[in-house]
């Protein structure tokens, strides 16, 4: 039994929360959308995996503010932010290596992408999930993610 524990401790990070393919988005990162809900326009700023589906951040034009929301909430326009000429370094699902310290280091997936203020941030799971039972029911604890940039992570030879 140590053993599988050792063993789920060790590899959690490297399985996809969304399972073996990565579903696809619904809208491109930096393309131009609508907010039916809002009446309002805005451009795709960033987009997470959470609780099951892409969470899309909206980067709404008449507030100043972004929104994050399901893709089933907004419409795309198929035009991209022609002023944002840099793209991110890593994509959705690539493998990489976090260095969280200079003594530590390990293999983790990008499962978000966000554009902060001028530069690309990615999203990384930082700390293995933890397990407890409530109810007859496994839960695991919630909010186990880091932003980072691309001086944090390295890429992974396939």
């Amino acid at each position: 039994m140590n053993n599988l524990i050792n063993t789920l401790e060790s590899c959690w990070y490297i399985s996809p929360p969304w399972g073996k393919e990565i579903p696809p988005l619904t809208i491109c990162l930096l393309e131009r959308v609508y907010l039916p809900k809002l009446n309002a326009y805005g451009y795709c700023c960033g987009v997470d995996w959470l609780q099951g589906e892409w969470s899309y951040a909206i980067a709404v034009d008449t507030y100043e503010e972004v929104i994050y929301t399901s893709g089933w909430q907004l419409t795309g326009t198929g035009q991209l932010q022609v002023q944002l000429t840099d793209k991110p370094v890593f994509a959705l699902g690539e493998k990489v290596v976090f260095r969280r310290n200079q003594n530590t280091s390990q293999m983790r997936i990008v499962t978000g992408i966000h554009r902060v203020e001028d530069f690309w941030t990615y999203t990384v799971e930082w700390v293995s999930p933890e397990l407890c039972e409530c109810d007859g029911k496994l839960i695991i604890s919630v909010d186990r993610r880091a932003w980072v940039t691309d001086t944090d992570l390295v890429r992974v030879g396939v």
